[in-house]
């Protein structure tokens, strides 16, 4: 089916109830095709004691069984129809242990050894979702303890039957075509994308109003360059499937300003600046929203001591209508290292949630406030090192709290982070995965120079669960310090689903270690991509910053083995900053470079020099009509040569942010053809400045939001020491043409 159809998304499935259960608000979503089952109802059997003596429970009660191997639990369900079912089982565990479980459906395993992962106490309830094969009338649906210490609490099964075996592949958002005009000398250069779900031929016909400007469908790029038309002109694009014209896209959006669209944001205060931002469809209508994180002026460092001014993230239309603020509240810390903000649709309903950490006092977008709104728990050198923590996600378009639960990782004792303070203690990362190959879960890790925890979470349902937790100081002695100030989600293995590359070790889908590496991780930057294509899989350029040994490594994705090594040799601080891709078409495949010592010229992945390093190592922008990469750095794009760089952007009345890093407040492939766009704060705080290519290519490649890496890498951009993204296939000079993504859209 070639036709892209929007989806028509309901404002809310089912009943949503607000609960406060312990420490934790917690919200429930009942879908409104769910029979809802009862652990404390006959025909459910309990092999424990029917309680009531935790809050939070749905009924009258739940089971709390013996703690024994066999103590199951059994539902005795009825489907309408046999085939695929999702059954949603409400549990609470206020242990420190997994309480594991196989899922038995009609006498069959269907699942075996589920973690049913600590809630964080007894009153706090989460959810775990199985998708099961069920017969046409009654079906047995037991849980039963894979330990002796027995299940989580049960508080009732929810059944949805009727609905058709889950799509392939990964679950992507259902865009709109982004069509885009950028002002390009006396004229206009129109562009689009082309949805990773539609064949590369698909055939476009460009409109200027009512008047058609192309002779025959465009087949060769998802770009027209329309001369001498006015700057104020609007377009539409529509694809031809078969010979057959089909609808019109949506009105575009007219980069007027030179090649820039501004986007007005309002400042919270004079001593705040416009931070790093996040895109998402907030609304379900095919166009994304900004979120944005509001720096204040007294924002610390870590390793600096002293109280900081609230923490605000914000939501915005492309016309700057605010959709909402969030005040993290005074026991969030202002700083690089504090808040990593994930947006994306976790819940699968087309629409965009928010997650992030917070704490006492956070008051979301429509004035609920998390915990207790009096608590101050900065200490005398303004570090926050006691009190509870919390994950909230946040609905997109409100900015409501949907659900939060206990913050994992937690804190633990602060000393085992590699100091007593909070420096190392308060590190956090987070990203976004397809663990299950479908659908994506919420990643946060704590620290990287001492112990490492990564924690992956759910949403689904209208509630937080934990997928898994990895943490260093169980797993050994060689997973500790190997973290760096970034991380990246890639595939690294071919199986479909992803891993976590958390600097120098990588964390397999179900939350097991893959391998780790002997070197001292930290550094600034990590890049991970296919960078070497004369090679099976991805590569992994990391930077080390340290005095002696590697000064950088590349590596294999998959196996961690090196294959090419720089070292330091100074006896000094090794480098901070390093990039790969592909900047020179005179070299096959992707150069590596960075600044400092070991690290003077531009690498192949054999290590032999190739030329001088470019001028910058810190972001990078596919931005004229070839498909080797330019280097943004700043508020300007250079495009790399071996004799000087060749200036051909300088975002005039806009800077960067993060300080000496120098980053966009994002960049990436936001909109039009596969090219990318660079988001930097006017000068004035008062808009968010877009900035697009005005050049026309012949080249055509699916939208690179449709690429999972790639758009993954989108949402943990903002993380710690942001980094650029990269796609999952090599996207250079003499590239192949790429696979068609294996997704489905939503």
């Amino acid at each position: 089916m070639l036709l892209h159809r929007r989806c028509a998304t309901p404002l809310a499935a089912g009943v949503v109830a607000l609960t406060l259960a312990g420490n934790g608000l917690v919200v429930s979503a009942a879908s409104a095709a769910a029979t809802r089952y009862e652990a404390e109802a006959a025909p459910a059997t309990c092999a424990g004691a029917i309680e009531s003596n935790h809050a939070g429970y749905s009924g009258s009660g739940f089971c709390n069984g013996d703690n024994t191997v066999d103590a199951a639990t059994e539902f005795t369900v009825t489907a309408s129809t046999a085939g695929t079912a999702t059954i949603a089982v409400r549990y609470a565990n206020g242990a420190t242990d997994n309480r594991a479980a196989d899922v038995l459906v009609n006498g069959t395993v269907a699942h075996s050894g589920t973690a049913f992962d600590p809630t964080g106490a007894w009153t706090t309830w989460g959810t775990k979702t199985f998708t099961v094969s069920v017969t046409a009338g009654a079906n047995t649906i037991r849980l039963d303890p894979a330990t002796a210490a027995g299940l989580a609490n049960i508080d009732y099964l929810d059944l949805e039957t009727g609905g058709a075996p889950p799509p392939a592949g990964k679950q992507l958002e259902d865009l709109n075509r982004g069509l885009v005009s950028v002002r390009s000398g006396s004229g206009n250069l129109v562009s689009w994308r082309l949805f990773g779900t539609e064949p590369t031929a698909t055939g476009f016909n460009v409109y200027r109003g009512t008047t058609k400007l192309n002779a025959s469908p465009i087949t060769n790029s998802t770009n027209f360059l329309d001369s001498g038309a006015s700057a104020d002109a609007s377009y539409t694009v529509r694809a031809v499937v078969n010979g057959a014209e089909q609808a019109p896209s949506e009105p575009s959006l007219r980069f007027t300003g030179g090649n820039h669209l501004d986007v007005p944001i309002s400042r919270p205060g004079s001593n705040y600046t416009a931070g790093d931002a996040s895109v998402g469809d907030a609304d379900g209508d095919g166009q994304y929203e900004i979120f944005l994180k509001w720096d204040p002026s007294d924002q610390k460092d870590n390793s600096q001591s002293g109280r900081t001014s609230n923490v605000y993230i914000d939501a915005y239309r492309l016309n700057g209508q605010r959709l909402w603020r969030i005040d993290l509240g005074r026991n969030i810390r202002a700083g690089a290292h504090y808040t990593q903000f994930q947006v994306y649709d976790y819940d699968g309903d087309g629409r965009a949630e928010l997650a992030v950490k917070t704490g006492d006092g956070t008051v979301s977008g429509t004035g609920q406030v998390i915990g207790n709104a009096n608590a101050d728990h900065r200490n005398s050198s303004g570090y926050i090192i006691t009190g509870p923590e919390y994950l909230t996600v946040f609905n997109g378009l409100s900015g409501a709290v949907m659900s939060t639960v206990n913050f994992e990782p937690a804190r633990g004792n602060i000393c085992d982070w590699g100091d007593c303070t909070g420096n190392r203690g308060d590190r956090f990362l987070a990203g976004t995965a397809y663990l299950d190959g479908q659908r994506p879960s919420i990643i946060m890790g704590r620290g990287y120079y001492e112990k490492s925890t990564i924690a992956a979470w759910d949403f689904r349902g209208g509630q937080l669960t934990r997928r898994w937790k990895f943490d260093s100081g169980s797993a050994g002695r060689q997973w500790t310090g190997r973290g760096t100030h970034s991380l990246s989600i890639a595939d690294v293995d071919g199986n479909g689903t992803d891993e976590i590359i958390y600097g120098g070790m990588t964390i397999n889908a179900d939350g097991t270690g893959r391998y780790t590496t002997n070197f001292y991780a930290h550094g600034d930057a990590l890049h991970v991509s296919d960078f070497v294509p004369s090679r099976p899989g991805q590569e992994i350029w990391q930077i080390h910053e340290q005095s002696s040994g590697a000064a950088a490594t590349l590596r294999d994705a998959r196996t961690g083995a090196v294959i090419m090594q720089k070292n330091n040799t100074c006896n000094c601080e090794g480098p901070a900053r390093g990039v790969a891709g592909d900047v020179y078409a005179g070299n096959p495949g992707a150069e590596f470079w960075g600044k400092g010592t070991g690290l003077t010229s531009a690498f192949n992945s054999s290590g032999g020099s190739v030329g001088r390093a470019p001028a910058s190592a810190n972001f990078l922008a596919w931005w004229d009509a070839d498909p080797v990469r330019e280097l943004l750095d700043g508020n300007h794009v250079d495009k790399y040569g071996t004799g000087g760089d060749t200036r051909l952007l300088t975002g005039s009345g806009a800077h960067s942010i993060n300080g000496t890093k120098a980053t966009p407040s994002l960049s990436g492939d936001l909109f039009g053809d596969w090219r990318e766009e660079v988001v930097l704060p006017r000068d004035d705080n008062a808009a968010l400045r877009i900035y697009a290519t005005p050049t026309q290519t012949d080249r055509r490649l699916h939208t690179l939001l449709h690429d999972a890496q790639y758009r993954v890498a989108i949402a943990w951009q903002n993380t710690a020491y942001n980094q650029p993204p990269h796609p999952s296939f090599f996207l250079g000079n003499g590239m192949s043409s790429p696979p068609q993504p294996n997704i489905h859209l939503r």
